[in-house]
């Protein structure tokens, strides 16, 4: 069966090469037909869930994961059900609507939603497409590095992308692994309201967050997947987080040099080089994974960033304690 995703471009990006001295590489994932890189390992678990014969689909999304299964299930004819939290926007329900699937709102933040998903799954009627936790979700997400070997004639020597429940990651680390790339490190880049890898890594175990405080919602389940902590302990992976005020400001400088809108959770990974933060000194030819994102448009990123700035005064205003 013909994969439901495209071969994405890799590009280089002249003005940060030239501001970090290195030859910073672009994975534009933002180009897939679901927005977002998620269409690679979800549409993979979709077809090989039609060809067992699933006859529904339901999925707990963010957004992005909900977008991408329903461009999956419409291309297969296959009837799909998102379910989002209350924090999904109202634009990305609409979105995700116009594709004919079913919009269901439940719960605070998308670890309830997943509850819900799975209840409508428990009658063994509906296939449970997870956002990231499915082996054939990382074989398929693997996918952009084996186009990246191919695409690189110079290769890479590290690469860089955010993280929200792990699954971006995991395909990541498979596909080097299949690759022979198994040396290439890789700098996992989470918001610091969403950082649950980053405490997994700290606690050396894994560790449910209390709450989800960042404005890249998408990136916000507040337990990483297990395998993704797994990799860790057996890949050189460097654990970073940036602010959301970081991440605003990515997304805004690549929306000027690119011309390309991204959400915050993308902007996550693209700020570890806007910011030229240490993590990336000893490393020459950066692979950058542009993760994309629906949720996103020139007004928002705007408000946001004014939002962010009023907060940064607010907390400048405050007098010191005794």
């Amino acid at each position: 069966m013909r994969p439901l995703h495209i071969t994405t471009p890799l590009l280089p990006h002249d003005a940060l090469s030239a501001s970090l001295g290195k030859d910073v590489l672009l994975k534009l994932e933002s180009l897939q037909p679901s927005g977002s890189f998620k269409l690679r390992g979800i549409g993979r678990l979709c077809q090989r869930a039609v060809e067992a014969g699933t006859r529904q689909f339901i999925c707990p999304s963010g957004g992005n994961a909900g977008f991408a299964a329903a461009v999956a299930g419409r291309a297969l004819g296959v009837p799909t059900t998102i379910v989002v939290p209350h924090t999904t926007p109202e634009s990305v329900r609409r979105q995700i609507a116009a594709l004919d699937a079913s919009v269901v709102v439940h719960g605070a933040v998308w670890d309830e939603a997943n509850e819900e998903a799975l209840r409508r799954c428990a009658t063994g009627e509906a296939t449970y497409v997870p956002p990231f936790d499915h082996p054939d979700i990382w074989d398929g997400n693997a996918t952009l590095i084996d186009e990246a070997v191919a695409q690189a004639e110079d290769g890479f020597d590290v690469v860089v992308c955010a993280v929200g429940g792990g699954g971006l990651m995991c395909g990541v680390l498979e596909g080097l692994h299949r690759n022979k790339l198994a040396h290439v490190p890789v700098i996992a880049v989470e918001t610091e309201g969403a950082a649950s890898l980053h405490a997994a890594v700290n606690a050396d175990k894994l560790v449910t967050l209390p709450a989800i405080t960042t404005i890249a919602t998408t990136l916000g389940a507040k337990r990483v997947a297990p395998a993704a902590f797994e990799w860790t302990r057996r890949h050189p992976i460097h654990s970073v987080t940036v602010s959301d005020a970081q991440a605003l400001d990515a997304c805004l400088q690549f929306a000027d040099d690119l011309r390309i809108l991204v959400e915050p959770a993308c902007g996550a990974a693209l700020a570890v080089a806007y910011q030229g933060l240490d993590v990336l000194a000893p490393y020459r030819r950066p692979l950058l994974v542009v993760c994309g994102g629906i949720a996103v448009d020139l007004a928002k990123l705007v408000t946001w960033r004014e939002e962010q700035a009023s907060r940064r005064a607010m907390a400048r205003d405050v007098p010191a304690g005794p």
